[in-house]
């Protein structure tokens, strides 16, 4: 391995710790996954990165590319674990937090509590100034009474603040302000400004966005000072990049500054893998379903672009707004993949409720002490016990045969937790319980494909996670998805994403304007637009160059939130034509936006909506809300090995036979046993059968075959598809 120069991608998972390491010249992959360590996840990272250097014999001075994937800021937040933060505001909206939003999630639910505000009442305090929308001083900012609020923090003890002044989005002086006379009185203290992290419209979403920014912002910063002591302290010298909720990523600095845009780093990266694999394969419009240790989660990607929403909640369960249940979190607007996520992963827990009803999830069993079948003290059942007990998984085999699985313990607490209880036998209670996950993702899937006004049998699905291929088959039958894709060593697969993206920056602007006015003030309307655009693309043309991006490497996406006059959400539209930093002026040219630039923009505006729901009214009139620009810096992606033919059948790959329960046979069935390791490209596998490899196992339905590509993916599909 001298010479050669690697790249490595570490994801940290509720379960396990998953690392990918490609070598640059050759496209060699190695893998190696380890159990995560939620009291400190940086131990299971460097573990996690040990193990692959170790295992792939590669010198820490020769990794030249280094990606991480953590859900350590949304931990935080789901678990309270977040230090004394303070909130500040224009004079007479100090009750912001406290008032939220007078919305739901459940109309009738005379129970529902709302979530504690992240900041206490007594730690917000309201400043002396007022802009008006325009963002033009009706009241000077009242510098003394900052300082009077500086003292105060101090004396709490708060080491983070989120500053949200009124009409801040409009104009920032007065907050930009604020920052300097509290850092001229504490240097030290951690401030977030709501200008900066997220420019809009709307005082409590930009408020709630910037208070857990500064509520996360000691966290993460530590966790990846911790991180970057340990990269250290092992010989990595290449820069730390961590992976953004929008399936980029950003340097572990900007990282540390603003950690809200890394709530879902990890389930980010896997939908960007899931667009790299079925790019490869020519599949521009797919379901990315990633089923790990502790959730499922399914995201949707179309014309090779996964879906962004801005209607985003993190609290006791982060999940997206669009079409699920709203107000049972803290409401984040910053650009994330469009992802549901719902509690049934191999870990979830199974339990029989007071009314005698099976239930599965969302409660897990974690990494710590994991399901029955692991040995490390669970006492309760959970999915991936099932699956053990129905055969679907090989005892000896689990994680390649390095963590042997207790069968007879999963059995017995099966029996004990859920088969007694309602009078069925193990076998038929494990079942009952893969029946009830299967339909908790099946409704995950309806969500982002039927509920967002696209068709499923016009989809590719991709599965991974170490236990989404078990259940991707089942999932693809009810749904009538036509092709099924298990990529190699599908457990690790989001830890792939993380080497397949690029660095990614957003930023956004709210100025309210009627589309209309596009014809009446004509050129001086979308010069308007054009000084916006312009000015964005400078700041994020300025933030790669600091990240060492050639200019060449630089791209600039546009883009226009719309609604129709008196809505009050938007549809976001991107504008034909990329803005390249390679171009005269760093900008997408004049000529291509003007008003017959954003009359198209309008009209596909028109689509949108239609498409997303149902309806759309041509004849309206349409609002442009907020603009948009994507600042990508371009990162070369490793190139991935295919694999050949062996010249074998494929008796060579099978290992025997197993008896596995399958649903719709009604029973147990004899099922022929097959090691992915040994299959190579054309060979075809026709179900019922099982395939396993280290990290993950395939399960293939009676009239469906599997069929092995010049990649090395499962390419699944009925039998006598084209």
């Amino acid at each position: 391995m001298t010479g050669n120069r690697f790249h490595l991608g570490i994801d940290v998972g509720g379960t396990f710790t998953d690392a990918v390491l490609i070598c640059e010249e050759t496209g060699r992959i190695d893998t190696a996954k380890v159990p995560s360590t939620p009291a400190d996840p940086s131990i299971g990272f460097m573990a996690a990165v040990a193990r692959a250097l170790e295992d792939g014999a590669v010198d820490p001075g020769a990794v030249s590319h280094l990606v991480h994937g953590t859900t350590v800021a949304t931990n935080s937040l789901i678990e309270g674990k977040t230090p004394k933060t303070a909130f500040m505001t224009t004079e007479g909206f100090g009750d912001m937090l406290e008032i939220a939003r007078q919305v739901r999630p459940s109309l009738y639910d005379v129970h529902f509590e709302k979530l504690r505000p992240l900041v206490p009442r007594d730690l917000c305090y309201e400043v002396p100034e007022r802009l008006d929308a325009a963002g033009g001083v009706l009241r000077p900012l009242d510098e003394d009474a900052v300082r009077e609020i500086a003292a105060a923090l101090q004396a709490q003890g708060v080491r983070s603040v989120a500053v949200c002044l009124l009409h801040g989005y409009a104009n920032p002086a007065h907050e930009e302000r604020v920052a300097e006379v509290l850092r001229e009185e504490d240097p030290e203290l951690l401030i977030s400004l709501s200008s900066s992290v997220c420019p809009e419209f709307r005082e409590y979403f930009r408020a709630s966005t910037c208070v857990i920014n500064a509520c996360i912002v000691p966290v993460v910063a530590r966790y990846l000072a911790r991180i970057e002591e340990g990269l250290g302290r092992a010989g990595l010298d290449a820069e730390l990049l961590v992976m953004q909720s929008n399936g980029g990523v950003l340097t572990a600095e900007q990282a540390a500054s603003k950690p809200v845009f890394m709530v879902e780093s990890g389930p980010a990266a896997g939908v960007v893998s899931a667009n790299f694999i079925a790019g490869r394969l020519g599949h521009a419009d797919l379901i990315s379903f990633d089923m790990g240790g502790t959730t499922a989660k399914a995201g949707l990607v179309l014309d090779g672009r996964p879906r962004v929403t801005k209607e985003y909640e993190v609290g006791a369960q982060a999940q997206p707004g669009q079409g699920m249940t709203r107000a049972a979190g803290y409401p984040i607007r910053t650009p994330v993949i469009d992802l549901v996520e719902v509690g049934a992963g191999g870990g979830s827990l199974a339990w029989v409720d007071a009314g005698g009803g099976l239930r599965v999830g969302p409660r897990s069993a974690g990494a710590d002490p994991g399901p029955i079948c692991y040995g490390r003290g669970g006492t309760e059942p959970t999915i991936t016990d099932a699956n053990l007990v129905l055969g679907r998984l090989n005892p000896d085999y689990f994680l390649g045969g390095e963590m042997p699985l207790d069968v007879e313990a999963a059995a017995a607490g099966i029996r004990e937790r859920c088969a007694e209880p309602l009078g069925l036998d193990p076998v038929e209670a494990a079942n009952g319980i893969i029946e009830i996950a299967n339909a908790t993702m099946i409704n995950a899937l309806r969500l982002v494909t039927v509920r967002r006004g696209n068709d499923p049998r016009e989809l590719t699905m991709v599965a991974f996670g170490g236990a989404g291929p078990l259940h991707a088959n089942r999932l693809c039958m009810e749904m009538q998805i036509p092709t099924l894709v298990v990529p190699p060593s599908p457990g690790t697969a989001s830890a792939l994403g993380l080497l397949v993206t690029d660095l990614r920056h957003e930023f956004s602007r709210t100025r309210v304007m009627a589309a209309d006015d596009a014809n009446v003030a004509g050129a001086g309307f979308t010069a308007r637009i054009r000084e916006l655009f312009e000015a964005m693309e400078g700041e994020g043309r300025r933030t790669l160059r600091r990240e060492g991006v050639a200019e060449a490497d630089m791209e600039f996406r546009r883009g226009i939130e719309m609604r129709y006059a008196g809505q009050s959400s938007e549809v976001a539209v991107t504008l034909p034509g990329e803005a390249t930093g390679d171009r005269a002026g760093g900008g997408m040219d004049a000529a291509k936006l003007d008003a017959a630039t954003l009359a198209d923009a309008v009209r596909r505006f028109h689509a949108e909506h239609e498409r997303a729901y149902g309806h759309g009214y041509p004849e309206e009139p349409v609002e442009l809300v907020n603009f948009t620009v994507t600042a990508i810096g371009k990162i070369a992606r490793p190139q991935l090995p295919r694999i050949g033919s062996s010249g074998r059948g494929i008796s060579d790959a099978q290992r025997g036979t197993r008896r596995v329960f399958f649903s719709d046979a009604g029973g147990l069935v004899e099922t022929p046993i097959y090691d992915r390791a040994r299959l190579s490209a054309g060979h075809v596998v026709p179900g019922p059968a099982v395939i396993e490899e280290v990290d993950s196992t395939t399960l293939l339905h009676a009239g469906y075959r599997a069929e092995v590509d010049e990649f090395g993916n499962l390419l699944v599909s009925p039998d006598g598809a084209p």
